[in-house]
């Protein structure tokens, strides 16, 4: 490891006299770009210098150890360090672990009505509701861009866009299928039902590294209908787009204007499809999919919503949290933290696995 620090510190010095000659700074483009490798860079070389710091401090206290008139002094001193030199080389394992370069980006965020039926759907919506407070918690913005209403309430699908800092790096851990245990409202003999709704988080792409030709879109369009077209509903507005090589379909209707339906649905089309492709790549080489904490299907359940006991697990980490009201109303900081830390105990055990 200590290795790899001194590439990655001289790669910062030189950036830094890079940044500093006459010919980089009157080119603007270049200005961006090697800023933003610099400031990748910056927060590992910071802890590096401190991990430095700590071990010089170290060998100095060790070479004094032996005066009696500062030996209790010095002991209690080197005892600090050594904590401080442990901690400080822990986080420099996590920020030499590979960065996913989707965590910085926004999200496409699909929720479905799995097996249940209207119980589901009504799930589905108490799942939109809890990723919505979580992302105002997070100062994030929630756009939805196509929802069919459930019968008895809830969604039967919603789709929604949300954006913010680092949306990705939070919420990639939320595919799959997620089950509730309670009673439903419907039910009129008290019994506890079990029902699933399915969560797929795909990340946002750039419109260049995606190439759809118009030749291989079929477009429909039809009235809109809920959030968003209400005010349209009376004309053909609402946009359903089918990519014909794959068979992925996507449909907008929150625009008021067929075109900008037309435009916001694109992007998702490219999302999916994006999606798609890293799916499939992923299932030929074996890798699993998203992170190492799990293959983000929507057939795998990763996580139970017991109402009854009050109880959230997720099962991927074996990890409750008995708050069930407060995990609801967004409260997701606990759960996300500790799937954050699986996964980077994970990546660091397969790095040294691998060595």
């Amino acid at each position: 490891m200590d290795e790899r620090l001194k590439i990655i510190k001289e790669k910062f010095v030189e950036l830094e006299a890079e940044l500093a000659k006459p010919e980089v700074l009157s080119d603007f483009q270049k200005v961006k770009e090697l800023s933003k490798q610099k400031s990748d860079l910056a927060e590992t070389v910071a802890k590096y210098e401190e991990y430095k710091k700590c071990c010089s401090d170290l060998e100095e206290l060790y070479a004094m150890k032996n005066d009696p008139e500062m030996a209790e002094m010095i002991s209690a001193e080197i005892e600090t360090l050594e904590e401080m030199k442990t901690r400080t080389y822990h986080e420099l394992e996590i920020l030499l672990i590979p960065k996913d370069e989707n965590d910085g980006k926004n999200i496409i965020m699909e929720i479905r009505g799995a097996a249940g039926g209207d119980e589901a759907n009504i799930f589905a919506g108490d799942l939109f509701r809890m990723y919505s407070y979580y992302a105002d918690k997070q100062g994030w913005k929630i756009e939805v861009i196509h929802s069919v209403d459930g019968t008895s309430g809830g969604f039967s699908q919603i789709e929604c866009m949300i954006k913010g800092e680092s949306v990705y790096s939070k919420l990639k851990y939320e595919s799959g299928s997620h089950r509730v245990q309670r009673i439903p409202s419907t039910e009129t003999q008290g019994r506890v039902h079990t029902s699933t709704a399915t969560v797929l988080v795909m990340p946002e792409v750039e419109d260049a590294s995606i190439e759809i030709k118009e030749s291989d879109i079929k477009m429909d369009v039809y009235h809109s209908s809920g959030a968003g077209g209400q005010s349209v509903n009376t004309s053909n507005s609402a946009v359903r787009l089918t990519h014909v090589p794959t068979g992925v379909v996507v449909t907008c209707q929150t625009e008021r204007s067929q075109l900008n339906n037309r435009e916001q649905a694109m992007r998702l089309l490219k999302i999916k499809i994006n999606d798609e492709i890293v799916r499939k790549q992923e299932e030929a080489t074996g890798r699993e999919r998203k992170s190492k904490i799990g293959t983000g299907d929507r057939s795998e359940k990763i996580r139970t919503y017991n109402y009854p006991q009050n109880r959230v697990t997720d099962h991927r980490i074996n990890y409750s949290i008995m708050d069930l009201e407060k995990v609801m109303d967004g409260y997701l900081d606990p759960i996300v933290e500790a799937l954050i830390t699986e996964d980077q105990r994970l990546k660091l055990e397969g790095t040294q696995l691998d060595a």
